[in-house]
């Protein structure tokens, strides 16, 4: 090809290669979409104010039976599509750290709207209340409002507090002790929410074999709930008389105690002595019987006799007996 010709295609060419270089260079790696996730839409109290100073991470009400209290749930959309959010109550689990189906505070709530639709970038505040039963029993109330959407579910912690005297009680039973691990139930028997401490210590026939200090256990008790708990104890003993004592207490001056006995054996080497033991005896016994018999043969054995001599002298008797 003359050189003039080929120069003329590289001229050609270069314009194109240049676009494809730019191409590639702007070009995201493979896989990438191009766009960031957008953040995630949130639910909480209204502040009070402005800055973190007024940030509220839960709401708290108090008020008398029959009273209405009112309040502003804040739905944040920073995301840039519209979101709709839907609303509801429920009654707080709080020794699951969940919710369950509304027959207390979460029946008490009344929103403005059941669910609302939040722009792109922009925050509605909801109103909210809360009517207090005339015959709601006074102490504390734990609750919860329910936000959900696109799958996602929110739920923002109510403490309402009905006025009126309080009353802590707390109550420890079925106190077990199951291998290597105490199994007993705490009873909330007041109308305050309460964090019970527990306290454990343990007996034998020699003396304590356990004692641990009070501690508050990582759960919180509405009144009303009762909670089935366990306490491991990896040093328990194989083989002894033992007496539990588990004590409770909790703000208010609520106190109880509880205790269990338990006989620590280990049964499967016991079980496997007790089979061996009659196949031992039967076996002593049968060795007995077998020396006995061995020696009555060997004191009553009589000499062989001949026959030849025993007829002779059979025939000597006859002749004395006749002369």
């Amino acid at each position: 090809m003359p050189p003039t010709r080929r120069a003329a295609r590289l001229a050609r060419a270069l314009p194109l290669l240049a676009a494809l270089w730019c191409a590639l260079a702007v070009a995201p790696p493979a896989g990438a979409t191009g766009h960031r996730a957008a953040p995630a839409w949130t639910a909480r109290p209204a502040a009070n104010g402005p800055g973190e100073a007024g940030a509220r991470p839960y709401f708290y009400l108090e008020g008398l039976p029959g009273s209405v209290l009112e309040d502003r749930l804040s739905v944040t959309n920073p995301g840039p599509d519209p979101v709709t959010v839907r609303l509801r109550g429920a009654d707080a689990d709080r020794t699951g750290g969940g919710t369950r189906r509304p027959t207390g505070t979460g029946a008490w709530l009344r929103t403005a709207s059941r669910e609302v639709t939040v722009p792109a970038r922009t925050r509605a505040d909801v109103p909210v209340s809360f009517t207090v039963p005339q015959d709601a029993p006074p102490g504390d109330h734990p609750g919860a409002i329910v936000a959900e959407s696109g799958g996602r579910t929110v739920g923002v912690q109510v403490r309402l507090r009905v006025g009126g005297p309080t009353l802590a009680a707390l109550t420890v039973e079925d106190v077990r002790l199951s291998g290597h691990t105490l199994h007993y139930t705490l009873v909330n028997r007041g109308n305050a929410v309460l964090s019970p401490r527990l306290a454990v210590t343990a007996d034998g026939v020699f003396g304590t074999l356990l004692s641990r200090a009070a501690r508050t256990l990582p759960l919180q008790l509405p009144p009303g709930q009762r909670v089935r708990l366990t306490e491991p104890w990896p040093d328990a003993p194989a083989l002894d008389s033992v007496t539990v004592r588990l004590r409770v207490t909790a703000a208010g001056g609520a106190h109880d105690e509880a205790t269990a006995s338990a006989l620590c054996v280990p049964w499967i080497p016991v079980t496997g002595g007790a089979l061996l033991l009659p196949a031992a005896v039967a076996g002593v016994a049968y060795g007995l019987r077998r020396r006995r018999r061995a020696r009555r043969g060997a004191d009553g054995a009589q000499p062989p006799t001949d026959p030849q001599q025993s007829s002779g002298e059979r025939h000597l008797v006859q002749a004395g007996a006749e002369s």
